[in-house]
């Protein structure tokens, strides 16, 4: 286990002073193994907010921020250990990271009374917040991804997909498979064909799907790729030159990473994306200020407004607007997870506290309640530019069918409920 301590060194003034309060966070991260490249820049984000929480305005609401690292290698047994190992440091929230190490933590951090945030990813039916109390997923899930993907082939395909074929390339994993029955119910209701073609991990040999799909000649893939399958995927495509832009991935399947190493054949490939790119906010010259410019930044600082490094910040900034509501609601600074989850259940992110956080246009406003635990269900389509190097947005963030979800969320949660013998409700 790797322990950071972030907080700024406000020692007590005088001797025999009692030591001062401290939030504590935590991070799963992972600096090594198969998805290093991709761990590392969300735990770089993730860290250099709280540090820039800590050097400009002394922590959250009077509080220094203390950071907990725990490297779990993408691996869900380490993942559980490293829960079992830091949750006695009083932390307010955890950020697995991870859809496997998020199912295995579900149980346990529900009987812990500890709050989740499973980001864009994990298990869907959280966001019905009666049964998964503890568990939060905003500002989007999987199957508002799923949803969201298929409304964009709707709108490029003017209006109608009856008839087209559809190839949805997955990490043969829980998280790959998450969005197969949103797309095999949304092929009921528009009309295209379902081809499901999975990629074991890591996804470094996909020799066969790719010919696959070559012979079958789907009009529009979709990928839920992870780590160097998606670096793999979009080479395999350039290689039997499948038109980039009918080629579309999960916001998990688009960052830097991704596609640069297919050089200028990964030109037009779109991902989904419940953010915005770049470095182009006025935070960033905070960050610049207080923690890049002093030295504090994260690994290498190297990182600093890519995809990955946005989404870390982005989930830090969410738990530290939801620890400020908990002391709002509570009215104390030293909250608990608890008062935590309180505040997160409240969040509130509109337009204005972006722009007020210096992040105006950075994400879709979303409201959370006990009963949504996710959000709004909003997101847009990226697009990569190879010429420029960088991602651009285009489209206007958009919602999923909650038409078809809504009774997809109830139905999953309530078996849950059932097998778990919780009580549907608030409290």
């Amino acid at each position: 286990m790797r322990l950071k301590l972030i907080a700024t060194a406000l020692a007590a003034v005088m001797a025999g002073a009692p030591a001062m309060a401290e939030l504590t966070f935590t991070a799963l991260s992972y600096r090594t193994g198969p998805y290093a490249a991709n761990g590392i820049p969300f735990a770089d984000g993730y860290e250099d907010y709280f540090t820039l929480l800590n050097e400009r305005d002394g922590g959250i609401g009077g509080e220094p921020v203390r950071l907990i690292e725990c490297e779990t290698g993408y691996n869900t047994e380490k993942g559980v250990e490293c829960y079992e190992g830091t949750k006695s440091s009083g932390a307010l929230v955890y950020q697995p990271l991870s859809t496997g190490i998020t199912y295995q933590l579900i149980p346990k951090m529900t009987a812990d009374q500890i709050p989740m945030h499973s980001m864009g990813y994990g298990r869907t039916s959280a966001k019905n917040g009666e049964v998964f109390r503890w568990i939060f997923n905003y500002p989007a899930n999987y199957w508002d991804g799923a949803s969201i993907a298929i409304k964009h082939l709707l709108d490029v395909n003017d209006g109608d997909l009856s008839g087209k074929k559809i190839a949805l390339v997955y990490h043969n994993s829980a998280y790959g498979k998450e969005p197969i029955r949103t797309l095999e119910e949304l092929a009921e209701k528009h009309g295209y064909e379902l081809s499901l073609l999975p990629v074991d991990h890591p996804g470094q040999e996909q020799k066969s799907q790719w010919l696959q799909i070559r012979r079958d000649r789907p009009d529009h893939v979709i990928m839920w790729g992870w780590g160097v399958m998606n670096q793999v995927a979009i080479q395999e495509a350039v290689n039997i030159r499948y038109p980039m832009e009918n080629f579309l991935g999960i916001w998990w399947s688009g960052s830097e990473n991704d596609v640069k190493p297919a050089g200028d054949g990964a030109d037009g490939y779109k991902a989904l994306a419940f953010h915005n790119f770049g470095s182009d906010y006025p935070l960033f010259d905070d960050l610049k200020e207080h923690v890049i410019d002093k030295g504090l930044a994260a690994g290498a600082g190297d990182q600093v407004g890519s995809v990955l490094y946005n989404r870390g910040l982005y989930a830090a900034m969410l738990a530290a607007e939801a620890a400020k509501t908990a002391q709002e609601i509570h009215g104390v600074s030293k909250i608990t997870p608890v008062m935590m989850r309180d505040g997160m259940e409240a969040l509130e992110m509109t337009e204005a506290k972006m722009t007020e956080l210096g992040l105006p246009g950075f994400g879709p406003e979303f409201k959370v309640s006990c009963q949504n635990h996710g959000g709004n269900g909003f997101a847009a389509v990226g697009q990569w530019d190879a010429a420029a190097g960088e991602w651009t947005m285009i489209t206007d963030y958009m919602q999923a069918d909650q038409d078809v979800l809504g009774p997809l969320i109830e139905e999953d949660s309530m078996a849950y409920a059932a097998e778990s013998g919780i009580e549907p409700g608030c409290n």
